[in-house]
């Protein structure tokens, strides 16, 4: 065992090893000790949780020697010889199958013919199935009836990091475990007493970054920990630091990218840029830097929406202090911006072939996001096209120029997909400098357009667009899924050409107003309701017993 890895060396061998999972593990102790254990036991969870293990840890306490007599199971002081072959993967009752190699219908086919056999030495046999959801859909199939009745001394444990991949008829005739993600501060514990054994010298903050790092998987942050180790086995004077770590993996110290942040709140794009290539040059991940931005924006929101950050063992009291001094430079909605270019950068990462180009044009976007003036007006953050908004502002499908080649006299019109085209909105406002039309309700708007032969527009306006409010040089509309894709660049444009004033047009989410033309029909159906009622209707219909009243006309 010296020179094995410490993910294997430290593998747990009884229920009590387990970290994290101190709930399951005593559940599935208390149904052994009754001998109320299920036909088959489903085990789910992220990769390094403890699945493998916890399935052969039901596997020794159901075949332990020990606990036919004492109701206690072996110790790892001394193993019964079951227990040991198990340990060993020599048992012959005991079969592991991956899943992920052994797919078809026929792998199965023989699983359920072993099946039919009584164990060999051991009390159950024990089939563990890891990988379960990589079977195929005849696999499964084929697994059901032997799932639901197996022989008595037959037990399926079936382990998966997919459960939804898994069909619900295999499910529903297992017992499931969800084994949930182990805490910082017990993976923290773990690492300690693993580096004191072997006598490895490791900063504090040193293991917290690994078992952060690691996010909540047990095996990930030991593999980490082997991996820090390695120089001291060289050096056994030198002492592992969090820098290290950090050097190791390729993260970024925290305090830089917070400093980098008061760059990019500053608008000094070229220091920004200047941080960035330290950083890179220090052997930054990409995507472990994004992350990082993605942090420091939880941490500023925070700052902003709860106070003061105290008492967080996660971040470093300077890095406090740097945050409460430059959140003064941010808003909510600013970061709410970032907040999605970081996750869009994130995205482009998986298709453009050079990172450190990435990075740079993402800060460079940042800053310049910053400085966008009137958000406010721009973003409707109670639409459910805010999308659209937030698309305009980070240059997403516009085709020429970016909102900050934009006029400040045309900044606090809304800004929608492909509606930015600077030089024609400079023609509008000098062609129409001297006339100015008076449009005081929305009916005025739509005889207008009908006035100037905006067809299209007219037609939009009665069918297509619900009237939510209308103010002199604001309208606030919800639409329906045949508006034209143009039209709020159309109107705002039309708006500008006609008043001489710029409009402002939000989009609302309102599921209760209706379009001129819904409100017509609801008129006109109204109107023969209520003629229908009357003594000329009925003298009409008796009368003439099969006619329909369909419409009204109003005599001019």
């Amino acid at each position: 065992m010296t020179n094995k890895i410490l993910a294997l060396k430290y593998r747990p061998q009884e229920f009590k090893d387990l970290i994290g999972q101190e709930v399951m593990a005593q559940t599935i102790m208390n149904a052994i000790k009754l001998e109320k254990t299920p036909n088959a036991y489903l085990l789910t969870g992220i990769r390094g949780v403890g699945k493998t293990t916890t399935a052969r840890l039901i596997a020794k306490a159901l075949n332990c020697q020990k606990n036919e007599n004492s109701k206690i199971n072996c110790s790892s002081e001394k193993f019964c010889p079951t227990c040991q072959e198990i340990i060993n993967s020599n048992h012959i009752d005991i079969l592991e199958m991956d899943a992920a190699s052994k797919t078809g219908i026929d792998d199965v086919r023989e699983l359920i013919e072993n099946s039919k056999y009584s164990p060999t030495s051991a009390k159950f046999k024990i089939f563990i199935i890891d990988e379960v959801h990589m079977l195929s859909k005849q696999a499964f199939n084929g697994l059901l009836k032997t799932l639901e009745e197996p022989p008595p001394s037959l037990k399926f444990i079936l382990a998966t990091t997919e459960v939804r991949k898994i069909p619900v008829t295999i499910i529903s005739r297992c017992q499931r475990f969800d084994l949930k993600r182990v805490s910082v501060d017990q993976i923290s514990e773990h690492l300690k007493k693993i580096a004191e054994i072997e006598k490895g010298k490791i900063s504090e903050e040193a293991i917290k970054l690994i078992a952060s790092t690691s996010e909540g998987s047990v095996r990930d942050s030991i593999s980490l920990l082997d991996r820090a180790l390695i120089p001291q086995s060289i050096n056994e004077n030198k002492k592992i630091e969090e820098a290290d770590i950090r050097l190791m993996l390729g993260l970024a110290d925290k305090s830089k990218v917070i400093s980098l942040f008061k760059e990019v709140l500053s608008g000094n794009e070229k220091s920004a840029l200047n941080i960035l290539k330290e950083l890179i040059n220090d052997g930054l991940d990409a995507k472990n830097f994004l992350n990082d931005i993605l942090e420091v924006l939880y941490l500023f929101s925070r700052r902003i929406s709860l106070g003061p950050i105290e008492k967080d063992t996660s971040i470093s009291e300077s890095d406090v202090q740097m945050i409460e001094q430059y959140s003064k430079n941010i808003d909510m909605q600013d970061i709410g911006i970032f907040w999605q270019l970081t996750i869009k950068t994130i995205d482009d990462l998986r298709i453009i072939g050079n990172e450190n180009l990435t990075l740079e044009m993402y800060l460079m976007q940042l800053t310049h996001l910053k400085n966008i003036e009137n958000r406010a007006e721009i973003l409707n953050l109670e639409s459910e096209n805010n999308q659209i908004s937030r698309d305009a502002l980070i240059g997403k499908k516009i085709d020429d120029k970016l909102i900050d080649n934009v006029p400040n006299k045309i900044k606090n019109q809304l800004k929608n997909v492909n509606q930015i085209k600077t030089n024609p909105v400079k023609d509008l406002l000098k062609k129409n400098q001297g006339t100015k039309i008076e449009i005081t309700n929305f009916q005025d708007l739509i005889d207008l357009a009908n006035k100037e032969k905006e067809i299209e527009l007219k037609y939009d306006l009665e069918r297509n667009v619900k009237l939510v409010s209308f103010n002199k040089g604001k309208i606030d509309i919800s639409f329906n899924e045949k508006l034209n894709k143009n039209f709020i660049k159309n109107l705002s444009e039309k708006l500008l050409s006609w008043t001489g004033d710029r409009w402002i047009i939000t989009l609302s989410k309102n599921v209760n107003a209706k379009s001129i033309y819904e409100k017509s029909l609801e008129n006109k159906s109204n109107m023969i309701e209520e003629f229908e009622k009357s003594k000329e209707a009925l003298d009409i219909q008796k009368a003439f017993p099969d006619a329909k009243l369909i419409d009204l006309i109003e005599e001019e």
